[in-house]
């Protein structure tokens, strides 16, 4: 299951990713918005963001204008790593270096194609793990309020 949400700027994108999402066979759930009449990102960025920790969802996208506000709010969740991305060799990265669970595009920073190419390799691109998996414990452990810098 997928996690989407948008506001009102990210839409159009969300509309694009639901489209790829439904001709791949991949269940989701739309956690808003729903109109292009004005909102506030971070509200549908909680909602989506929840799902995934919670595990009631695999993973999330979010659209905004640029990307950045929505997965700035969504990394405000524990458990949450969500990755602004522009390009797809980030949006492999991410899944296979940092085991990203969320990605966030920005619809006034790439196009429809590019979008469903970027969430595409997202939802594709497994974890690596291995000598990534020690630096994905590290950023859950700052998460947890750890001081990784004790000792140096």
């Amino acid at each position: 299951m997928i996690a989407l949400a948008s506001d009102h700027a990210g839409l159009p994108l969300k509309r694009e990713i639901i489209s790829l999402l439904e001709e791949m066979g991949l269940p989701y759930r739309d956690y808003g918005a729903y109109s292009e009449q004005s909102c506030d990102y971070a509200v549908y960025a909680q909602l989506a963001a929840r799902a995934v920790a919670s595990g009631a969802c695999e993973r999330g996208i979010l659209c905004c204008g640029t990307g950045i506000g929505i997965s700035m709010a969504a990394n405000k969740v524990k458990g949450i790593r969500c990755a602004c991305v522009s390009d797809c060799f980030s949006a492999k990265l991410t899944r296979l270096h940092n085991d990203a669970n969320m990605l966030a595009m920005g619809a006034r920073v790439v196009g429809p194609g590019l979008g469903r190419m970027i969430a595409e390799v997202f939802l594709t691109t497994g974890f690596e793990g291995g000598r990534h998996q020690r630096r994905v414990d590290q950023i859950m452990a700052i998460e947890a309020g750890e001081d990784l810098t004790a000792g140096l």
